[in-house]
């Protein structure tokens, strides 16, 4: 197995793990075990965990956010391309093995203790934050909008997170209506 094919199979299993069991219950030999890729050469990949967790929350953001767009992109209007946001988070909070946001779990384990990941935690999340003032720009609304938005859906990821339902996605797009109605 090449370099790259052993970094994607360590990173998909990371990514399963990570997600599904939390990271500071997983330890790289687990890691090795669920990939098939020998401790040596994970370790030559990934000199630290922290250095994989860090490529793991990488790797997802750019999926996670591609996914985003592509869904929201299918709206025509502006205003309905940034209530599909809130649809979007309904579907994904619905997946079966839906663990709230990766990013949220992983800084309330290791955010305190580790910058890369912390900064991993904060580019998404800026990103994110972006995106929708990126939107509410497009749809001629104020850009400080944007935050009110992000604030609507971070409050969705996490509730959702916690009480393993996909309803909080909807009251956050209610909210969501309400408050670009109100602009």
């Amino acid at each position: 197995m090449d370099r790259a094919e052993a970094r994607e199979r360590s990173l998909d299993a990371a990514e399963e793990l990570f997600y599904g069991r939390g990271v500071k219950s997983v330890g790289m030999d687990d890691v090795r075990a669920a990939s098939g890729v020998s401790l040596k050469r994970l370790y030559q990949l990934f000199p630290a965990k922290e250095q994989l967790v860090e490529a793991y929350l990488e790797r997802r953001d750019a999926r996670w956010r591609g996914e985003l767009a592509a869904f929201v992109e299918r709206q025509e209007e502006p205003r309905e391309r940034i209530l599909a946001v809130f649809d979007w988070l309904g579907r994904w909070f619905g997946e079966p093995g839906f663990r709230g946001c990766a990013w949220i779990n992983a800084h309330g384990e290791l955010g305190a203790t580790s910058e890369r990941v912390a900064a991993q935690v904060r580019a998404h999340k800026r990103a994110f934050r972006e995106y929708l003032g990126a939107l509410a720009g497009a749809a001629g609304l104020p850009a400080a909008l944007g935050g009110q938005l992000f604030l609507l859906a971070e409050g969705a990821m996490v509730t959702a997170g916690v009480t393993r339902s996909a309803e909080p996605a909807a009251e956050a797009r209610e909210a969501a209506r309400l408050l670009l109605d109100a602009v």
